[in-house]
């Protein structure tokens, strides 16, 4: 199986986050993949994921990371964040270009697990 980037399928989400859903689908119910791009000084709005933990892979950019109302801690690129199962999690963009990052969660992302906290 192969999954495809296409740019074009670029969705913006309530937490103020745009994705790219990469890989998810009911063929790999044990992971998904996506494509996640925050825009200079805007910080995604507290949320958490019941029963799948997440973890982010910094491609480019820099930002601060709050899980669990630990932090803010800085990332950059290549860094890996592992967000917990129900951790609360929120990450801002401290730069001056797109933060951009993959999210990989296991298992896959599934919306009615996605709990919005602002």
């Amino acid at each position: 199986m192969i999954s495809r980037f296409d740019v074009n399928t670029e969705f913006v989400t309530q937490e103020r986050c745009h994705i790219v859903e990469i890989h998810n689908n009911d063929k790999d119910p044990k992971c998904s993949v996506a494509r996640a791009r925050v825009e200079p000084g805007v910080t995604t709005s507290l949320h958490k994921l019941t029963g799948i933990i997440e973890r982010y892979v910094i491609l480019s950019g820099q930002g601060e990371v709050m899980i669990a109302g630990e932090g803010p801690v800085a990332v950059c690129e290549m860094d890996v964040v592992v967000i917990g199962d129900g951790q609360t999690q929120k990450i801002t963009n401290t730069g001056d270009q797109d933060l951009v990052f993959i999210c990989i969660c296991t298992p896959r992302f599934r919306q009615e697990r996605y709990v919005q906290l602002e």
